[in-house]
């Protein structure tokens, strides 16, 4: 009986020499039923890539920040500031203008220093300052690959 009354939908949407299938979910179950209305059309959403490269500039920040020391991380003490100012010696400010860029040159030094194993507050400052996981992958690949191949050679 309920072929008789499927079979005239059958031939009115069976393509000329093919072959249709159709499967009847008779479980009763519709928790996973189609819903018998098309969906809704969705607008695109647009997406920004990110990048995962550094610029030119930013490159030549961390291979400066290669000969900085870890002691350049850190602000002078008032005992260091006095004694400069007595002797004369007076250390050149290793911070750079550019907010972004100085958070790049500390997580440089650092990751030149120590690699992986950089403080939590310093990798969210990074981050604050409009960089992304990628880019700081791609900065940490870089330095050990720089590191690797100095070994190697001497």
């Amino acid at each position: 009986m309920a072929v008789a009354l499927v079979r005239p939908l059958l031939d009115a949407f069976e393509p000329k020499g093919g072959f249709l299938m159709a499967y009847v979910d008779f479980s009763g179950d519709t928790l996973f039923a189609t819903p018998a209305a098309a969906p809704a059309i969705v607008a695109p959403v647009i997406v920004e890539p990110t990048p995962t490269g550094l610029t030119a500039l930013e490159w030549s920040v961390v291979a400066l920040a290669q000969r900085d020391r870890m002691a350049s991380l850190r602000e002078p003490s008032p005992l260091s500031i006095a004694l400069g100012r007595v002797f004369g010696t007076r250390r050149r400010d290793p911070n750079l203008a550019d907010p972004k860029l100085e958070a790049l040159r500390r997580m440089a030094v650092l990751s030149w220093h120590r690699g992986y194993a950089v403080p939590v507050h310093e990798l969210a400052a990074f981050f604050d300052a409009g960089f992304n996981t990628d880019q700081y992958e791609t900065m940490l690949a870089s330095i050990s690959t720089a590191q690797a191949s100095r070994t190697t050679r001497g």
